[in-house]
């Protein structure tokens, strides 16, 4: 007789409810999604049925096959206990046997303890410290080097300088216009059919000017640097880390913060305004042409009405706030960089932090800034 599947059946006898099993109650029939969730589904109405009888015999003697894994089952459905009138073979009954007598319990769950919940509060807390502290203290070591080489301009580290410049502004410069391109693009579609309502088609150069300006251009521009050059140098200097390097530099007396941490800062804060500016500028020219292809404005009318419309503190707030998120994402990656551990988990774990440490403190320091300087240039 070829097996068949497990399944249940529910029958009334003059003795009392009567449940038959039959099928092959095995490993390979049960693993189905399908059969798994039909006995189930057979289980549940057995069960409601069992809960308003008076008697029940379970009836295992139509039983195919069984194996440990059907055995298990059966007695996880009967709560760990013998039913009170069961038929089965001596060979299935043997099986059960065996299950019932080193099948435990499955341990309680854990009672919520509030001791280890704000243990583990304290520790995440005295994480985030340990990661300010040591931030501020790098903050502080940073200063003293740029002190250091305004007395001694010569002994510094310029072509560390110049080399950084190149890789995180220049070689930014296409992705960074792109993406302002579309932006601006998106932004004048979707402010055009607003303004296109109440006739005032004109001010879509006030809105693009002072959002762009003012607050897209530097923050796109930040982000876009702090995923593509924070996340870079968190990776060269942890793979430094890594490879011993550090280690070396230690031991040869070369101060990490003069020739690793500082010149990524300088470079980052002289590049970070230049994308900024780069960033708003392929911005506007992306609003500039969507403008003129959806609401005629053409671009000389754009460009003549911007400098009337926004005025030049915005920029300078605008350039003010870049340097500092440059310096911000410097910082925060060397910090993240010089954390890593001698491996290579490690290494994946800090550069992902510092991504999204650089983003979240991007975005805070441009609120800040905002309620600051709410008065200035508006």
């Amino acid at each position: 007789m070829e097996d068949t599947q497990p399944a249940l059946s529910i029958t009334q006898d003059p003795e009392g409810l009567r449940v038959t099993l039959r099928g092959t109650w095995t490993a390979d029939a049960l693993s189905a999604p399908a059969v798994w969730l039909g006995i189930k589904a057979e289980w549940r109405t057995v069960a409601a049925a069992v809960q308003t009888a008076s008697a029940v015999v379970w009836d295992a003697r139509p039983i195919q096959r069984m194996d440990h894994t059907g055995a298990q089952a059966l007695w996880n459905f009967w709560s760990r206990h013998w039913p009170e009138q069961l038929l089965v073979e001596p060979i299935h009954k043997a099986l059960l046997e065996r299950v019932a007598r080193f099948s435990v319990p499955p341990p309680p769950a854990d009672p919520l303890d509030w001791h280890v919940l704000l243990t583990a509060l304290g520790r995440k807390l005295a994480g985030v410290q340990a990661h300010l502290v040591g931030l501020l203290r790098m903050t502080g070591q940073s200063l003293l080097d740029c002190v250091q080489l305004a007395r001694h301009p010569l002994q510094g580290p310029w072509r560390d300088v110049s080399g950084h410049l190149y890789r995180i502004g220049a070689t930014a410069l296409p992705i960074t216009a792109l993406v302002g391109f579309l932006i601006g693009v998106v932004l004048a579609y979707l402010m055009s059919k607003q303004l296109r309502q109440y006739g005032a088609d004109s001010f879509i150069v006030n809105i693009l000017g002072m959002s762009l300006i003012r607050e897209l251009g530097p923050v796109l521009a930040a982000i876009l640097v702090a995923g593509r050059s924070g996340s870079a140098i968190t990776a060269q200097i942890g793979v430094m880390r890594v490879t011993e390097e550090l280690d070396a530099m230690r031991v040869m007396g070369i101060p990490k913060g003069f020739r690793l941490v500082m010149p990524r800062t300088l470079a980052m804060a002289v590049a970070m305004p230049l994308v900024a500016v780069w960033t708003t500028l392929a911005a506007l020219l992306g609003g500039m042409l969507a403008a003129d292809l959806s609401m005629g404005l053409t671009p000389a009318y754009f460009v003549s009405a911007l400098p009337k419309t926004v005025e030049i503190a915005n920029l300078w707030l605008a350039l003010g706030k870049s340097c500092v998120f440059g310096v911000l994402i410097a910082l925060i990656a060397c910090h993240h960089g010089l954390r890593v551990k001698p491996d290579t988990q490690s290494l994946g774990e800090c550069t992902t932090a510092s991504v999204v440490s650089s983003i979240t403190m991007v975005i805070l320091v441009d609120a800040l800034f905002a309620v600051v300087f709410k008065s200035v240039g508006l």
